[in-house]
């Protein structure tokens, strides 16, 4: 299961009302239980960045408590919320200023996950202070390596989108040397599937063989093929489902919260 965008801002605490549950931490949960209901044999959870709205420790500790608690594996990366606070949440968009900050020590950068017949690989494409992300060359190096000694189908998983969305808005904010990543993956047939967040909507495109998910938030929604920033208000969160066959092959789906 793919989750992301979670966008949490405060952490509960013993005291707080139910009631009162900010609408973030609400998804988060409720996305959670939901999938967890539905299907008893999910083997993963990958959390693709902006874990938090703004960087506080006591926050993750409450997300890796809810992650942890499902006795599921789960595997975090980092998203530009995650490296950066934005300042003046109130005001329009282009008037907030960005704080870099440091990453937390749990979330993960040039991860492997092996599975018998699949490669999981786990980049982070944040950049501290900035909302476009970027794939270093050191890690496009690191997934050429990867790739090369290892030939399994492979799934790759990072925050920041790689193909345009055809929104002109977030399109700004996509990777910035995209086309230096998709001409190195070229050479690497095997892989078959990218994941990523960012973008708080669906979409499924194909490039060079390769089929890229992008997937909802579990709290807000942008709209889709807008030009300028817009608030998708009947899209409830939703997460991914992803079936790796033995084969090679590949279904994916996206559920929305029933309520």
């Amino acid at each position: 299961m793919q989750i992301t965008d979670l966008h949490i801002s405060t952490h509960p605490t013993a005291n707080d009302n139910p009631a009162s549950t900010p609408s973030c931490q609400y998804g988060f949960e409720s996305v959670v239980k939901q999938a967890l209901n539905q299907r008893s044999d999910c083997d993963l959870i990958l959390v693709t960045g902006d874990l938090v709205n703004k960087v506080e420790p006591a926050i993750y500790d409450y997300i890796y408590q809810v992650l942890n608690a499902t006795g599921i594996p789960f595997a975090c990366i980092a998203g530009n919320h995650d490296v950066t606070d934005e300042v003046g949440e109130e005001l329009p968009f282009d008037q907030r200023y960005l704080v870099a900050q440091p990453a937390d020590s749990r979330l993960l950068s040039r991860q492997v996950i092996n599975t018998a017949y699949w490669q999981l690989l786990l980049i982070n494409s944040a950049i501290p202070g900035e909302i476009a992300g970027e794939i270093s060359s050191d890690d496009i190096d690191w997934l050429c390596e990867q790739l090369t000694h290892c030939h399994k189908p492979t799934l790759l998983a990072l925050h920041h989108h790689v193909i345009p969305m055809q929104s002109d808005w977030i399109d700004r904010h996509i990777v910035k040397n995209t086309d230096t990543f998709w001409q190195r993956m070229a050479n690497f047939e095997h892989l078959r599937v990218i994941i990523n967040g960012h973008t708080h909507q669906e979409q499924i495109q194909h490039h060079n063989g390769v089929t890229v998910y992008t997937t909802p938030s579990t709290c807000y929604q942008y709209k889709p093929f807008e030009e300028s920033f817009t608030y998708d208000d009947n899209a409830r969160p939703g997460y991914r489902w992803l079936q790796l066959a033995n084969n090679g092959q590949v279904a994916s789906w996206v559920e929305r919260l029933d309520t």
